[in-house]
């Protein structure tokens, strides 16, 4: 495998860290199985390209983005929670939806960005630490707050939720703010793969969800998931493995075509792994 090949997978594994982060908020700590990924990755980015398409300068883009895809997981909250539909079929309901609002937002299926600046340039290293600031940014906050008293209690609602709930924690506010937080993420990384490619599609988010989710399983399956750290520390460490990995089979002769393939083998090579561990 080439040194570039290496680079390059560890640029695009630093997006996809930001990805697995925010899958791991609501299946972790919230104990909500939720698929919203597939809707607000892309939202984030067709928010971002129209802001940059209409002169609006990327360092406001990415919030914009950011605060959109959060209130799409509010929304996915607020359906399971109000109307007691099941969190998946939310998720998958307000993804499609997502489909056709990108589409108006956008105004066509695709925009081109190669005129509009952006925060990445030539330099794959400055652009590899302009990504690892805006997840630290995101992920260092969030790690604080975990420890706080207000953190204790989010963490409770996924450990126990009867146990939560006697104890008056308010279930609806920390879900609709643990969804804000992790599609927020799903925005950012949307918004940052756009100024990446200095392209935006709309179907960008599809299958994105399963390269995160084997991110996060990846990562887990390595160091654990035992104390807090390890969880913290697991989706970036899984996400740069994943995507180097990935890159590897590529440079092996797999086509890219077979990369859906490879992924959910990946998936169930380490739920096999697992079952047989604990066994």
């Amino acid at each position: 495998m080439s040194a570039d090949l290496i680079i390059n997978g560890l640029q695009q594994g630093l997006i996809l860290a930001i990805i697995a982060y925010g899958i791991m908020i609501p299946f972790r700590f919230l104990d909500f199985a939720d698929l919203t990924a597939d809707g607000a990755y892309p939202l984030g980015g067709a928010i971002c390209a129209v802001c940059m398409s209409c002169g609006i300068h990327p360092a406001i883009a990415i919030p914009c983005s950011m605060f959109c895809a959060g209130i799409m997981g509010t929304c996915t909250a607020l359906i399971h929670l109000k109307f007691r539909v099941n969190s998946m079929l939310a998720g998958i309901i307000l993804s499609t939806m997502a489909y056709s609002v990108n589409l108006r937002i956008m105004g066509k299926p695709n925009i081109a960005l190669f005129d509009c600046g952006g925060l990445f340039g030539a330099n794959i290293i400055s652009n590899m630490l302009v990504i690892t600031v805006l997840m630290a940014g995101c992920v260092i906050p969030f790690a604080v707050f975990l420890r706080t008293d207000f953190g204790l209690r989010f963490r409770a609602v996924g450990l126990n939720l009867n146990f939560a709930k006697q104890q008056g924690v308010s279930i609806e506010k920390y879900t609709m703010f643990g969804l804000f937080a992790a599609c927020s993420m799903f925005g950012l990384a949307g918004s940052l793969i756009v100024q990446l490619q200095s392209y935006m599609d709309v179907g960008i988010g599809v299958g994105i969800l399963i390269h995160g989710l084997a991110s996060l399983m990846v990562g887990e399956a390595m160091i654990g998931n035992a104390t807090l750290n390890r969880q913290l520390l697991a989706p970036l460490l899984g996400a740069l493995v994943y995507q180097q990995v990935q890159g590897i089979a590529l440079s092996l002769g797999l086509a890219p075509s077979d990369l859906k393939f490879f992924t959910g083998s990946i998936v169930l090579l380490v739920i096999a792994l697992k079952k047989v561990k604990s066994a």
